[in-house]
C-alpha cells in the first residue's frame, strides 16, 4: 500500500461526518450518488448548495453555505470546479470546529487553497473520489471483478463500513 492510500484509508476511517458542497438533488449527477453512497456507508452527509437550500437530500436538510452547520465535521468534500475551491476552503477553516480533511472531486485541484489548508494542519486530497477511494481501499470493488490488490477471504456483503463504527446501529 502505498503512502498515500494509507492516507485515504486512515482519512476514510476515522471519518464520521461529511459535508458534500455542491451536491445536487438530481440522482444521476455524481455528487448525488456519491452522498448517497457516502451514507449508506454509515457517514453522517451534510449536503451543502445555495440553490437546493431548505430541501431535503437522503434525510439531511440541503444547508446554503458551510457556516450554517452546527456541530462539528470532519471532512469537506467539493463539487466544484478548482477556481471556486479557495473560498470554500476558507469559509470551512474559519466556520467548522473539527475539521481535519479538504477533499476535492475527480478533476478539483486549487494548490492555493490545498496549501491553506495544510498550513492549519488539515489534510488535502485533490483529484479523488471518497467513493470510489472507499470501495478500492476496503475491497468493495473486488465484487466488480477489479483487481484492487487486497486480498481477503471476506467479501464484506452487508457491511455498513470499515473503521470507526461508533454509534452506528
Amino acid at each position: 500500500m502505498t503512502p498515500q492510500d494509507k492516507l485515504h484509508r486512515e482519512i476514510l476511517a476515522e471519518t464520521q461526518t461529511i459535508a458534500c458542497v455542491g451536491v445536487s438533488l438530481n440522482p444521476v449527477r455524481p455528487s448525488n450518488y456519491v452522498a448517497r453512497y457516502l451514507s449508506l456507508r454509515g457517514y453522517r452527509v451534510i449536503p451543502v448548495n445555495p440553490g437546493h437550500a431548505g430541501k431535503t437530500l437522503y434525510g439531511a436538510r440541503v444547508l446554503a453555505r458551510l457556516s450554517d452547520i452546527d456541530g462539528p465535521v470532519d471532512m469537506v468534500d467539493i463539487f466544484r470546479r478548482s477556481e471556486h475551491v479557495l473560498p470554500i476552503v476558507a469559509e470551512a477553516l474559519e466556520h467548522l470546529e473539527g475539521l481535519r480533511t479538504i477533499w476535492m472531486q475527480i478533476g478539483v485541484r486549487n494548490e492555493e487553497a490545498a496549501a491553506l489548508a495544510k498550513a492549519r494542519g488539515l489534510n488535502v486530497v485533490q483529484d479523488r473520489c471518497p467513493k470510489i477511494e472507499y470501495q478500492r481501499l476496503f475491497g468493495e470493488l473486488r465484487k466488480g471483478g477489479f483487481n484492487t490488490g487486497i486480498i481477503s477471504s471476506r467479501l464484506h456483503f452487508g457491511e455498513q463500513r470499515v473503521g470507526n463504527t461508533a454509534g452506528l446501529a
